[in-house]
């Protein structure tokens, strides 16, 4: 935000809440995001502009009221807003959206865990026929899933886990309407769905599904022009990935934020976090064993983060080596190469990316050769991000349509 670095600790949380006052550049940042004037800042001091900036109802120290059991928002409250209050709050630096139990529901027919376990198992095969077929025919899906479920939340009575389950699982359906709206190329509307997931997984004190959804998030903006809020949001992130145990949770939250950081055009602090990524990575345990989230992370997918981010900063030899490690990394290994063939849409996108390095080092054969392979997996699959991917290889190729090669690809893919 070109203030520098805005300390997002618990012992700075405290120190506010004891009495400390943020420093000026502090809260002006503050300000920017909240859309308050600055001039308030220094008139009205602290906090009595703050008071003016956020409703009372969200300052207030008590628990938050799941999305999943409200009523929809009104006009005029911006994702931005929410989105800085969600990375507060997910990042130690605020009460607004503190986590709280989901309400109880006192009347209604008895639910159990096994109604969640039955929406859990579902979401876990929403996610795997994104991965097959895509985006375009899962939003739906993932929409109709969320009603189903807050339908329950409201209508039914259930013990405290049980509604914790069931509003983990109402904010991992939102996080896939958010991911599908923004992979069928609806950007604003994958925005609001990923707020309402982050504050329902907020309020079940749920970590994998919290840090999973600001993880997904992040890819958003960093793609669409907001490598610094997409760093924030890993970073929120990365507080709920250590609380799951999980080394191969924080090793894809590692190479998340390599990724946004290299968008941003940030090489130390990408190559800090890629090299993160690979130690915490030395510590995971069997994919099999690991998070049910999880199961797309494995060797091969960390090398395909590190060398996009690679290609990102302009180094498009390391970015080959890198997708040729995540090719062939532990053959002797189970499950650690990348498998295009599960991952169709993240294949062909990484495909383009692979073509684009061989063109940038002039090797225009190479880079037809791959985009033939990224045409073969996008067949069938319905996703604008690997359309548009195809499309912008398609671009600069177009400079050496003199080459044969290159000409037959551009007629083939006309």
């Amino acid at each position: 935000m070109g203030f520098g670095s805005m300390a997002t600790h618990k012992q700075k949380l405290h120190r506010w809440k004891t009495g400390t006052h943020p420093d000026r550049n502090t809260q002006f940042a503050l300000a920017d995001f909240l859309g308050c004037p600055r001039r308030d800042v220094v008139e009205l001091g602290w906090p009595a502009w703050l008071h003016r900036a956020v409703p009372d109802a969200l300052l207030a120290p008590r628990r938050a009221t799941p999305t999943a059991l409200k009523a929809p928002r009104k006009a005029g409250e911006t994702v931005e807003r929410r989105r800085f209050m969600i990375t507060a709050a997910a990042g130690g630096m605020a009460l607004a959206l503190a986590p709280g139990a989901p309400a109880t529901a006192r009347a209604g027919r008895r639910v159990g865990d096994g109604l969640a376990a039955l929406h859990e198992q579902r979401l876990i095969a929403l996610r795997h026929l994104d991965d097959k077929v895509g985006s375009g025919h899962v939003y739906n899906a993932a929409v109709n899933e969320f009603d189903m479920i807050t339908g329950a939340l409201r209508t039914a009575s259930y013990s405290e886990e049980t509604g914790r389950r069931l509003l983990a699982a109402a904010a991992d359906a939102q996080r896939a309407a958010g991911w599908t709206a923004y992979d069928s190329g609806h950007p604003d509307r994958a925005e609001t769905h990923f707020a309402d997931a982050s504050e329902d997984a907020l309020s079940s004190q749920d970590p994998e599904v919290l840090a999973t959804t600001l993880s997904f998030w992040a890819i958003k903006l960093y793609s669409t022009g907001a490598p610094q809020e997409a760093v924030s949001l890993v970073e929120a992130a990365k507080v709920h990935g250590r609380a799951t145990g999980s080394a191969r949770m924080l090793a894809m939250l590692h190479a998340r934020a390599s990724r946004a950081h290299a968008r941003a055009g940030d090489l130390r602090a990408s190559d800090r976090e890629a090299n993160a990524a690979m130690d915490a990575y030395s510590n995971a345990i069997s994919l099999t064993e690991d998070l049910p989230s999880l199961y797309w992370v494995n060797l091969g997918e960390i090398h395909q983060l590190l060398g996009s981010s690679a290609l990102n900063l302009g180094h498009p030899a390391r970015a080959l080596d890198h997708f040729q490690q995540a090719a062939t990394v532990g053959l002797a290994e189970l499950q650690e190469s990348y498998d295009g063939d599960s991952f169709p849409r993240g294949a062909a996108i990484y495909e383009a990316r692979a073509a684009e390095a061989h063109l940038e080092l002039d090797a225009i054969e190479e880079a037809v050769a791959v985009a033939h392979l990224a045409v073969e997996h996008m067949g069938g699959v319905n996703s604008a991000r690997g359309s548009s991917a195809l499309a912008d290889l398609r671009t600069k190729l177009r400079v050496h349509r003199s080459v044969p090669e290159v000409r037959n690809f551009l007629e083939f893919t006309a």
